[in-house]
């Protein structure tokens, strides 16, 4: 007994020294003394649930659970060892764990409050793990991140609840965000294979999909077993592979097959929403090849809807209005591409599609002449000749005054089409979207359709 009696009064000395610099928050020097204590005396459980609080202070929480259970082991009774080994599960994330070193507690100190008021923030962690799986297993990822969020602030030091909460940011979208999560233990632990597949998913859904495949690479490394890795790592490179098959395949002219190839990619990962925008922009534009210009248009759609900003999505869908005269929708197409990007070509793309806008909503005098817009000057005098004979009033003179009115109707029309269209100044300013009420083109002179009728006749 004597021997060990300077030790012990040794260890005590460490002891006051390490509670006088905790009671200072100087808690790297506390751990210091605290550990010269145990290293005198290493059978005292004080020791090790002191050294475990100043653990717990510095959030180094692992270790403080092998302390408190260090402690718990030495000293069944120790009932502050119980409570510390509780809160470090918890923090942890081990609420199942946590709630049976409260329970215990309980059973030392029915009355204790504190261990009271943390077996109901196990059983509220409980909860929110539940509603994360259950969100999850539904796709509701807002509230995945919601719960874990919550739960965090039970159990701040809890990786697999970050995780969680990184890897649903991910899905989200809100790449920046998940990476700051997944960063933030890589940091701490750079072998982490769920924050090295985080940081991968992040990427892939990036669409930098080398770089996201070395860190899928990479987790795979240090967990062989990481099944969401191994999937994202292989549709990784299943939609590299398929994406530049279709390129080539577009490049070699080969339309068919590029539009089969960029429809089987699409099919790789639903949730990979940048390279799917890109995917449905890629078919669309082999689908505009193909003639297939409503699919096109729906291609464009379902890109926009992925990615809101991805301006070449509006440009091909505008071109695919402009090639279908839809031209108001190809005005609002080209207005949100200017608004994004104020360059010359929008501009010009802009002015263009407001022109052919404002043309369509004109008499088409091509159509009243029943001609194409490249007609030549004698197409234009056989075909007003045809339509001012076939409108003509004396031909419909017989008939009810209702059909009368129409064709009289029907027959200036012809006159004013070809008033115009004979005219190559009215002609290319007709065309060109000019506006023609203001050129004294109708005011009845020589020129009216009557005159041009005999003129052929």
């Amino acid at each position: 007994m004597m021997s060990f009696s300077p030790l012990s009064s040794l260890a005590e000395s460490f002891k006051e020294q390490g509670n006088a610099y905790y009671s200072k928050k100087d808690y790297s020097q506390a751990f210091n003394y605290y550990t010269k204590a145990i290293d005198a005396c290493p059978k005292n459980a004080s020791y090790y649930g002191n050294r475990a609080a100043t653990l717990m202070m510095l959030c180094r929480f692992r270790e403080a659970l092998e302390d408190s259970q260090q402690a718990v082991r030495l000293d069944d009774c120790f009932m502050k060892g119980h409570l510390r080994e509780g809160k470090c599960h918890l923090s942890l994330g081990n609420a199942m764990a946590a709630n049976r070193c409260f329970q215990k507690v309980l059973e030392l100190e029915p009355s204790n409050r504190e261990a009271q008021q943390e077996k109901n923030n196990a059983a509220t962690l409980l909860e929110y793990q539940r509603m994360a799986d259950f969100g999850f297993e539904k796709r509701d990822f807002r509230k995945v991140v919601y719960c874990m969020d919550r739960a965090l602030a039970l159990a701040s030091a809890c990786h697999r609840f970050k995780i969680l909460k990184a890897e649903c940011l991910a899905l989200l979208g809100r790449y920046p965000e998940a990476q700051s999560v997944a960063s933030d233990i890589l940091r701490m632990d750079s072998t982490n294979a769920d924050a090295l597949y985080v940081r991968g998913l992040c990427l892939y859904y990036e669409d930098c999909i080398d770089k996201a495949v070395q860190f899928f690479v990479q987790a795979l490394k240090m967990a062989p077993d990481h099944e969401k890795a191994r999937l994202a790592c292989r549709n990784a490179k299943a939609l590299k592979a398929k994406k530049e098959e279709g390129n080539q395949a577009f490049k070699n002219n080969n339309y068919e097959a590029a539009y089969q190839l960029y429809t089987e990619a699409l099919a790789i990962d639903p949730n990979n929403i940048k390279t799917n925008a890109k995917l449905y922009c890629n078919r669309a534009t082999a689908g505009a090849k193909l003639k297939k210009v409503d699919q096109a248009i729906e291609d464009c759609t379902s890109a926009i809807k992925l990615d809101d900003t991805y301006i070449k999505a509006y440009l091909r869908r505008a071109q695919c209005y402009m090639d279908t005269e839809q031209y108001e929708e190809a005005v609002r197409d080209y207005e949100k591409v200017y608004q994004t990007e104020k360059t010359s070509d929008h501009k010009q793309m802009l002015k263009k599609a407001q022109m052919e806008l404002k043309k369509s909503k004109r008499k088409d005098y091509y159509k009243v002449l029943g001609i194409g817009k490249n007609a030549t000057e004698d197409e234009i005098k056989k075909a007003y000749r045809k339509r001012a004979l076939m409108h003509h009033p004396d031909r419909h003179s017989s008939a009810t005054p209702e059909v009368q009115k129409e064709e009289e109707k029907k027959f200036k029309e012809v006159g004013e089409a070809f008033t115009v269209l004979s005219d190559p100044k009215k002609k290319v300013r007709y065309d060109n979207g000019h506006d023609l009420e203001d050129d004294g083109c109708f005011d009845g002179g020589d020129s009216g359709p009557g005159n041009f009728f005999f003129q052929f006749g």
